[in-house]
């Protein structure tokens, strides 16, 4: 069987996706690709290092991708810069990886021929959705962040290169992810570690901001109901509906975890900050059966549990330590592979 190419594969939602694979399918040679910038952590892949292939590359490097790509009968692109403070201090690496990387992926899967390619985007492409309102897979983009502006050019690539040369892509947009090894920048574990040592949550303007959230586990199910089932050149949102104010949201942290209200602390708030998300997935529902396995209620005390069992991961992040480990075991730059 040949490899599926896996990118990104040592932040979050990625290294969860290498995980769920292997478990769920374990005669599947996987070939994971993570240019371990600051939220690449190799940590993440510890417990199925001896499952996979790791390549240390950028996906914006198109002499390395073409070597993994080579044989590949596919490739799942999570590998993006994703933390919207970050796109607004600077937005030039948000085009690098989110823009270029895509478009050099896009014409190395036409060049080598690779059969499949699943883009993974976001819901944050589409910009803020009004009161009542969901939007669906062809409703019009709207971004409001750097990193939403470039999530969206690279939609629009892909969808470019399906038209115009019949590369076999498709695309899918997910709401907010949570669970197991989420870099603590974001809000969900940045709340529950604050909570753990007792330190301020800061919480943007009135924390009125609605977000729909995703356990992601089942961000991963439905990734692969996409890419076996997805029809090429479609676009397929994934949700849930459970949809939550963020101050309701640390509000339930911090009575599931028994901590007071006083730890919360209301910042100025970010510019443009979209005001609420909310998807249509009747197409993800409906066209490939795919439905919800973990409630919020239910992943949000999963997700506790597992930074309470993991505090040496994330103190590690807190503290920088976590990038000393690869660069004594790869250098600063690192071989192209292990």
């Amino acid at each position: 069987m040949a490899h599926l190419v896996v990118t990104g594969a040592a932040g979050f939602i990625g290294s969860n996706f290498v995980h769920w694979l292997c478990s769920e399918h374990p005669d599947r040679e996987v070939v994971v690709v993570d240019k371990l910038t600051y939220a690449g952590n190799l940590g993440n892949l510890e417990p199925i290092k001896d499952r996979i292939r790791f390549v240390r590359a950028d996906i914006a490097d198109a002499e390395a991708m073409a070597e993994v790509l080579r044989g590949a009968d596919g490739i799942i692109n999570f590998a993006a810069e994703s933390h919207v403070d970050r796109s607004l201090e600077a937005a030039a690496p948000f085009l690098h990886s989110n823009v270029v990387g895509v478009q050099v992926i896009l014409d190395l899967v036409k060049e080598l021929e690779v059969p499949r390619f699943l883009q993974i985007s976001t819901d944050e492409v589409y910009g803020s959705a009004p009161e009542g309102t969901r939007f669906n897979e062809e409703d019009r983009l709207n971004p409001s962040s750097p990193y939403a502006a470039s999530k969206a050019a690279a939609d629009h690539l892909v969808q470019a290169a399906v038209h115009t040369w019949t590369v076999p892509a498709l695309i899918t947009r997910a709401s907010n992810n949570y669970g197991p090894y989420q870099f603590p920048e974001k809000l969900l574990p940045l709340m529950i570690t604050n909570i753990m040592e007792e330190k301020p949550l800061p919480v943007y303007g009135d924390g009125m901001q609605k977000r729909e959230w995703l356990h992601v586990h089942d961000h991963c199910t439905a990734v692969w109901a996409v890419w076996q089932r997805g029809e090429i050149g479609r676009i397929y949102n994934l949700g849930t509906g459970d949809e939550v104010a963020n101050l309701e949201l640390i509000k339930t942290l911090l009575a599931v975890m028994d901590a007071s209200e006083e730890l919360i602390t209301f910042v100025t708030d970010r510019p443009g900050h979209d005001r609420r998300y909310a998807l249509d997935i009747s197409r993800l529902t409906t066209e490939l059966g795919w439905q919800q396995q973990i409630t919020l209620e239910e992943g949000l005390q999963a997700t506790i549990e597992w930074y309470r069992d993991n505090r040496p991961w994330w103190e590690s992040i807190k503290s920088g330590q976590y990038r000393e480990y690869y660069e004594r075991m790869y250098g600063r730059r690192g071989p192209a592979q292990q």
